[in-house]
């Protein structure tokens, strides 16, 4: 009976997010670029999405967006020193438009960040 080396296995037992994502891209002149968002206390993450629906729930319907694995994504990220990966989050952001006068500036609730700084996590967005 041959063994395998855990370090080598292509597929590991337990995968991180499951199956691959859909991670939002901006087209340009060279081909398409990843599109890098913020999480609520300022950190820089990669972001991507288990369904074309919460994609465009998310970020609307004419985000364009390319298939990548989880790893792929981090290997991505990483030269840029993005460490933590983002799945499915939620936007949050302030309204678009100007407020009405003498409106209460808009606040931006957003769900903490924990884990260590390589986690897949599940916060919130803000875009800016």
């Amino acid at each position: 009976m041959a063994t395998t080396d855990r370090a080598e296995d292509p597929e590991p037992c337990e995968r991180v997010p499951a199956g691959p994502l859909l991670v939002p891209v901006r087209p340009g002149p060279a081909g398409c670029t990843a599109r890098f968002f913020r999480t609520a206390p300022g950190e820089r993450t990669a972001v991507g999405f288990t369904t074309a629906e919460r994609l465009r729930a998310t970020l609307g319907a004419d985000q364009p967006w390319i298939r990548l694995s989880e790893p792929a994504l981090r290997a991505l990220a990483r030269p840029l020193g993005i460490r933590l990966v983002t799945v499915d989050p939620q936007l949050c952001a302030p309204a678009a438009g100007p407020a009405p006068a003498g409106a209460a500036a808009p606040t931006v609730a957003a769900a903490p960040v924990t884990g260590p700084p390589a986690a897949v996590s599940r916060p919130h967005l803000l875009i800016g």
